[in-house]
């Protein structure tokens, strides 16, 4: 289901959200803007009506796919994002372990 998984970006100056709306459900994953080449992922929350389905892997390979397009790097506050980073090793061009 993860392709078919639509992402949004939302943005301000200090960082912002990635969010997926599923069946009329919202996912997201937020981030802080450490500095124009890091992000801080701090919170990934998926309703529990759309566990399950990839949703929250989807937005964790969003944003990976989006600092690599961006050249910026990743930290992983989030517990899920922490745990997708060590279980992703192909992530780890764009993921910055603390």
């Amino acid at each position: 289901m993860t392709n078919e998984i639509k992402i949004e970006k939302e943005e301000t100056e200090k960082g912002g959200r990635y969010v997926a709306v599923v069946s009329g459900h919202e996912a997201e994953m937020t981030f802080s803007r450490a500095s124009p080449h890091l992000i801080i992922v701090d919170h990934t929350a998926v309703p529990d009506a759309l566990r399950g389905q990839g949703v929250g892997q989807a937005l964790a390979l969003h944003a990976v796919e989006d600092a690599r397009a961006g050249g910026w790097k990743i930290i992983p506050l989030c517990p899920f994002m922490r745990a997708q980073s060590l279980r992703h090793e192909e992530w780890a061009d764009v993921i910055q372990q603390r």
